[in-house]
């Protein structure tokens, strides 16, 4: 039996590999529950070792196990794998090194464990519920789903499996099922918090905020110290514009913390609720939090130089910044960019990694500046990203992740600049999109935009329905034209059957790859509405004029009425995601005035 951590990982496993990451603020604590090293886990596998016939091997998972229940997962995994040498065949010793796997960080080495333990153990529910649980945590809903329902078949009514099945149903954004699932349960368990915590996350994924309270409110009357219900209302209260009542609550979940990657969840989005207050100065400095270890999303950054922090100097330096998060902030953050490089100095040099998609946009858009595109990669469960195309680093003072600059150069709303625009399309290709969108349809050309490519059970609930765009598809006189990247077949077919409408698509354009002809044909619209992706922000970026559908306490908005990054957006803003009629009736009514016929 080989003790390597690079063994061939199973079919399941390979579904962590990206190509890219986007972090963002989650909705709230969506965590299954339950713990593979509880006490009670522990201690039942504990008894099964008294089943292991030779001695010594039952020695060394005992004393593998009892190193876990004093928090020593390193020894705990070097006496599974010792046991595991002298007999790979045993089901509990796998299950034993995946649990030490799990907690010290290893979370594809982990889930290659559980599914050996998965096929040798013959009672496997407990394996199952393990495996379900880390492939939740790893962002794998339909896996976790498919082992969550083999734990409740190993043990029906178990509230831990009904709830787990329940949240990655929620996040595979089938919350239908999700409340069938838990509705029996709470039913005949209406004291169980956790269920009701877990009903509230799923009317904040349908947009229905104001249930969601009520869900949350009951779940903190039955345990008031449960720290992630606090968590969870204040995302539900931002939904609806109680930007002041999140903070609250947010600092109520903190004073509740229970461990250091709980803690360091609220702490970033507490940073964003200070975002969205305003508060833009103090919400940078803690939006830190983000790269906390202790956060398994959180990108690890494989860059050989020295870090760069907020007070250091900057003139004259040679300063490699690395983009951050997804592809929309990449582009976003950039707006500082003009400004850093007047702060380096005609003696300083800038270099950049961004997403490979991005580099022409922005080497014409920085032509001084050395541009090269970053890696991500996941590895055993976490995300790496670096900039393995730079060859010679020796010339580099510093580095920086993008996001780290907006304390020193965006510090408050007035210090976004009124630019035009801080990316550069190619002019060449805006004349040839206006050339080719003469043979639209006649009218205002409208790019439309009304999803996003991620579109879970968190995301979901920030776009409006599609059938609800009827006030926008009657405006008569316009030509709307498809901006949208991904499958937009069923909602193009939709728009003419219900509306009459045909959404125009662009010819021999690529939306989710060709970024740079993206963003001139943006800049050949006369318009685009929609919703923030990275389509919006590659508008936005090189100026083009957006209408952006957005919610009442959208951080990115930083507590104004307006849209700091993009000053030429105007913003319509709904007050509650449970309800988009009223927006997108505002949003229909500004049109006629915009274009009107005649």
């Amino acid at each position: 039996m080989s003790s390597s951590r690079d063994t061939q990982i199973s079919a399941s496993a390979l579904a962590i590999a990206q190509e890219s990451v986007a972090q963002a603020v989650n909705l709230g604590f969506k965590t299954a529950a339950g713990d593979s090293a509880s006490t009670e886990a522990l201690a039942r596998l504990d008894r099964l070792t008294n089943e292991v016939r030779n001695q010594e091997t039952a020695r060394l998972l005992a004393q593998s196990i009892h190193a876990m229940q004093n928090r020593d997962f390193a020894k705990g995994e070097k006496l599974a794998l010792e046991a595991l040498e002298r007999d790979d065949k045993l089901g509990v010793a796998w299950h034993v090194l995946g649990i030490a796997r799990e907690k010290i960080g290893d979370f594809a080495g982990s889930m290659r464990c559980y599914e050996a333990a998965l096929k040798l153990l013959p009672d496997h529910g407990a394996v199952a519920g393990d495996l379900g649980r880390l492939a939740f945590r790893m962002d794998m809903p339909e896996i976790a789903a498919k082992f969550f329902m083999h734990y409740m078949k190993a043990r029906p009514g178990d509230l831990e499996a009904v709830n787990n099945l329940a949240c990655a149903l929620r996040d595979l954004n089938r919350c239908e099922e999700a409340i069938e699932v838990l509705r029996p349960a709470i039913n005949d368990n209406p004291e169980q918090p956790l269920l009701w915590n877990t009903l509230g996350t799923i009317m904040c994924s349908l947009g229905d905020g104001k249930t969601a309270l009520t869900f949350f409110d009951e779940t903190l009357r039955l345990a008031p110290d449960f720290g992630k219900a606090y968590h969870n209302r204040a995302y539900a209260k931002i939904d609806l514009g109680d930007v002041e009542g999140a903070l609250a609550d947010c600092d109520l979940a903190i004073a509740a913390v229970e461990s250091a990657e709980d803690l360091a969840t609220m702490q970033f989005g507490r940073a964003t609720i200070l975002l969205a207050l305003g508060r833009v100065e103090e919400g940078w400095r803690i939006y830190e939090a983000r790269f906390s270890k202790d956060l398994v999303e959180a990108p690890r950054f494989t860059i050989e130089a020295p870090r760069w922090r907020p007070g250091m100097a900057l003139a004259g330096k040679s300063l490699m910044i690395c983009a951050e998060q997804g592809l929309g902030d990449e582009v976003m953050f950039a707006n500082m960019l003009p400004d850093v490089i007047e702060a380096l100095g005609s003696d300083g040099k800038l270099t950049l990694a961004v997403e490979r998609r991005l580099v022409p946009l922005f080497k014409r858009s920085f032509p001084k500046a050395d541009v090269f595109p970053h890696k991500t990669v996941s590895y055993e469960g976490r995300v790496y990203r670096g900039a393995p195309e730079i060859e010679d680093w020796s010339g580099v003072d510093f580095w920086t992740p993008m996001g780290v600059l907006l304390e020193v150069f965006r510090p408050s709303v007035a210090s976004f600049p009124d630019r035009p625009n801080f990316l550069q399309a190619d002019p060449a290709r805006v004349q040839h999109w206006r050339r080719v969108l003469e043979s639209a349809p006649a009218g205002p050309k409208i790019g439309l935009l009304w999803k996003s490519l991620k579109l879970n059970g968190e995301r979901a609930r920030q776009f409006s329905p599609f059938m609800l765009w009827r006030p926008v598809f009657e405006v008569p006189g316009l030509t709307f034209v498809n901006l949208q990247y991904g499958d937009c077949s069923e909602e193009i077919a939709l728009a003419k059957e219900e509306f009459g409408v045909d959404i125009w698509q662009p010819p021999g354009i690529d939306l989710k790859y060709d970024l740079d002809d993206v963003a001139a044909l943006c800049c050949a619209m006369d318009l685009i509405v929609g919703f923030s992706n990275a389509t919006t922000n590659l508008a936005g970026a090189c100026g083009a004029p957006i209408w952006m559908l957005t919610g009442a306490s959208s951080w990115t908005r930083l507590g104004a009425q307006t849209y700091p990054w993009y000053p030429q957006t105007r913003c319509f803003i709904t007050p509650d995601y449970n309800d988009w009629n009223p927006t997108m009736q505002n949003v229909g009514a500004a049109l006629r005035e915009r274009f009107p016929t005649g």
